[in-house]
């Protein structure tokens, strides 16, 4: 240790030291960051150690480290693009297969890494807890695959902590992939091969069709195509790691601990046993569920972005300067005056409805227990009178965490994305107060009317059904373990002229997503504020007119149907009841802060077992929630 070298200052010089020599790649710019770990080409991101880092944060961190390296060292990106198959579930196992791959060509080379890599998936499934699962659910079919692939890749079982996954997958999943797993250890040292055998693979799974592309064989790539490609993107191809533009960008977590509620020990999201989007990394095309509910898939192209390689996931405060950023917040305060006594009095109601939750109880006139001195009289009177004792019941109230996912787009101006902050900024405050994290987001472009990416399109010659032709920007302004106090300043972006351009809801919505994915609360509540439909003049104008809404709609549909978040939005001045199950529609930005206080409060009091096959009840509001 260095003179002065605190302890997180040697982790970070140890660790990115590691990370360059695993990935044998001098080059690799290593960075911390609170959040996830992240690859992206020759930069690793990992989290930032905690001041009190011990020696489990440290082996978590080691994992997250040493599959970062392994990544660059063996993960060809696009190999992996090209024979990535179309279904999201499908997505999401073959990106998983191919994390553990990776990670498994460390492992049985090096103890250490095993050991470390180990750490990691233990922690993963200890937060997502895998240790009680009693029956298959289809959100959990990745991890299980991740994990029996392991086994036979490494030889080494899944962790207890994962022992009602498997107990629960196990049979499924062998009895329908049987050769295709003995293939797998095969073909290990080949990414090629092993791509076509885990197709293959989800195919058994009934994830994906028999004329999927990923299912046929590598044809040789027209010569004059792979030019015009590498001259699109600016630079050759390499072989490791991912770029910015890769729907598979890796991304691990090594849940580290926080310091003050700045570094934050976020559990570990779905990419944490397999590739996926990382917090930096915009959602990928549109889900497609193997059961064709959701018709929409059948109309028109495949929901895809022309590139993301000009997209950004940012810091408010990273979007602005110190001086700019308080003056905001100053503004937002004085607009604050005007609201917060209505909305804090419909705050403070939620608060004690949650408190009186979290409150304990007590059972009385029980034969065992606590001696119930209240009722002591009665035998003073009749001696004969039996002994009162009491025994105090355990509240069923889950730790929750809340999303609020705020449409920051230009029609929101004025006085909707003003309120919109206020009332944000109310609840987080309200919320934490209660011991419920928040975390506040924000979606625009980069641009109006198509940013780098149009230009690129139109560079290339503009080809037929492009996607997506803007640059996303997706802003957080409050991670859900930032005190409020931390991030109230970050707020008042939402009040800077320039900031607010076009939306394109369905990719934010599963970045929020994807986010609470990896959250270790056991409930996880995603809150959609907007004014209208996703809207981009350049995509709409080279895709079908009804291209964004067709996204959203089945971005919505999986996530309602399929996943454990409990998904509500608020329509300011435009009817969101037509995309959303449970949804309240108002006319009035006014009522903003007062409905947000009522949508909430009615989840907390139905029951959150509840799903999405029974329609929940919508929220109180100028127009009612409708069924679509």
């Amino acid at each position: 240790m260095t003179y002065n070298e605190d302890r997180p200052t040697l982790v970070k010089r140890v660790t990115a030291a590691a990370v360059r020599a695993v990935s044998e790649t001098d080059d690799v710019a290593v960075s911390f960051a609170p959040g996830g770990a992240d690859v992206r080409g020759e930069r690793v991101r990992l989290p930032t150690p905690s001041q009190t880092i011990g020696a489990d944060e440290l082996a978590r961190l080691r994992g997250a480290a040493d599959t970062m390296a392994l990544s660059v060292r063996f993960h060809d990106a696009r190999l992996h693009r090209k024979r990535m198959p179309i279904g999201f579930e499908a997505r999401q196992v073959f990106n998983v297969v191919e994390q553990t791959r990776i990670q498994a060509l460390g492992s049985v080379s090096m103890a250490g890494i095993a050991a470390n890599v180990e750490a990691l998936i233990d922690h993963t499934c200890q937060a997502k807890g895998y240790a009680e699962t009693t029956e298959p659910n289809p959100a959990t079919v990745a991890d299980a695959v991740a994990l029996l692939v392991r086994e036979r890749l490494t030889g080494a079982p899944a962790p207890p902590s994962a022992a009602g996954l498997m107990e629960a997958w196990r049979e499924a999943i062998e009895s329908r992939c049987g050769p295709q797993l003995t293939k797998l250890a095969r073909s290990m040292a080949d990414q090629s091969a092993f791509a076509e055998t885990t197709a293959a693979l989800i195919h058994a799974l009934g994830l994906i069709d028999d004329d999927d592309p990923s299912l046929q064989d590598d044809e040789p790539e027209d010569e004059d195509e792979s030019e015009s490609e590498e001259s699109s993107d600016g630079e050759q191809p390499r072989t490791g790691g991912t770029d910015s533009g890769g729907e598979a960008a890796l991304a691990t977590d090594a849940g580290a601990a926080a310091e003050d509620g700045d570094d934050h020990p976020e559990a570990l999201a779905e990419g944490d046993l397999a590739p996926g989007a990382g917090d930096d990394a915009p959602a990928g095309p549109s889900p497609r569920r193997n059961d064709q509910s959701s018709l929409s898939n059948m109309d028109g192209p495949l929901y895809h972005p022309y590139t993301n390689s000009f997209d950004e996931v940012t810091d408010a405060a990273a979007l602005c300067d110190t001086e700019e950023i308080t003056r905001l917040r100053q503004q937002l305060d004085q607009q604050l005056a005007n609201l917060e006594g209505v909305v804090s009095r419909l705050a403070n109601r939620l608060q004690r409805r949650l408190m009186a939750k979290q409150t304990r109880s007590w059972d009385f006139d029980l034969e065992e227990g606590l001696l119930d001195s209240g009722r002591l009289a009665r035998v003073v009177v009749d001696p004969l009178h039996p002994l009162s004792f009491k025994m105090e019941k355990e509240t069923d109230f889950r730790d929750t965490v809340v999303t609020l996912l705020i449409d920051n787009s230009g029609s929101m101006r004025g006085r909707p994305i003003t309120v919109a902050a206020m009332s944000a900024d109310i609840l987080a405050r309200t919320l934490e107060r209660c011991g419920v994290k928040v975390e506040i987001l924000g979606f625009t472009t980069r641009a109006w009317k198509g940013g780098n990416a149009r230009e690129r399109w139109v560079a290339d010659g503009k080809p037929k059904n492009p996607g997506r032709l803007n640059d996303l920007r997706h802003i957080i302004y409050k991670d859900a373990d930032q005190p409020w106090r931390r991030a109230r300043r970050n707020l008042g972006l939402m009040l800077r002229e320039g900031l607010l351009k076009e939306d394109i809801d369905g990719e934010a919505l599963l970045w929020a997503h994807t986010r609470l994915l990896g959250r270790a609360e056991q409930r996880r509540i995603l809150m959609v504020i907007s004014d209208g439909a996703p809207v981009d003049d350049a995509t709409l104008s080279a895709n079908p007119g009804n291209y964004l809404e067709r996204h959203l709609r089945d971005v919505i549909g999986w996530i309602e149907a399929r996943s454990p978040v409990e998904l509500t939005a608020i329509g300011i001045g435009h009817d969101v009841t037509r995309y959303y199950r449970r949804a309240v529609t108002l006319l009035d930005a006014e009522e903003l802060g007062g409905t947000m206080m009522q949508n909430l409060a009615e989840l907390f009091d139905n029951d959150p077992n509840v799903r999405s096959g029974s329609r929940p009840p919508a929220a109180t509001g100028r127009v009612a929630g409708r069924p679509r």
